[in-house]
């Protein structure tokens, strides 16, 4: 590791905060998504409250992983690792090729499909119901983008101990 004792307790901060936030995610993915999101699932959320509650906790929980992996860990990674950090694609690029993600291009799809579960869904059901089913099919990514970095910490020993 290029930095102190700081940088290696925010790797390990951060390390925690994946690993709890994947579990959250697919605790509320497969609640969700028991059966697929259509729209007229979309519609009934003004009146099912609970399913209301279970989809924003699910568009939460998906764009806060994204975010603590491209925003926080990746970089923090990629510093630690003494590689440049710069914009949000460049240090995606570095992790593809790193093999900590499958691709950065995915990355920046996923990234618009958080967008329009956040921004959308109150308007479009239909476009709701297309953004979810489709995150949905991303979680796997997510996590497996998660377990590399977590994995590649560990061969490090920069796990927590």
């Amino acid at each position: 590791m290029t930095g102190d004792d700081a940088q290696l307790q925010r790797l390990r901060f951060l390390a925690r905060v994946v690993q709890r936030e994947s579990k959250h995610l697919l605790t509320t993915d497969r609640r969700v998504f028991a059966k697929p999101f259509t729209q007229d699932r979309a519609k009934a959320l003004a009146e099912d409250v609970e399913l209301a509650e279970r989809v924003e906790a699910f568009a939460a929980r998906f764009g806060r992983l994204q975010d603590t992996l491209g925003d926080k860990l990746i970089p923090a990674l990629l510093r630690a690792l003494g590689e440049p950090v710069g914009a949000a694609i460049d240090n995606l690029d570095r992790a593809e090729r790193l093999g900590w993600l499958p691709s950065s291009e995915q990355w920046l799809i996923v990234r618009r499909l958080r967008n329009q579960m956040v921004h959308d869904y109150i308007e479009d059901p239909a476009i709701l119901a297309s953004a979810l089913q489709m995150a949905h099919t991303q979680v796997p990514m997510l996590i497996e983008t998660s377990r590399a970095l977590l994995e590649e910490l560990d061969r490090r020993g920069w796990s927590s101990p």
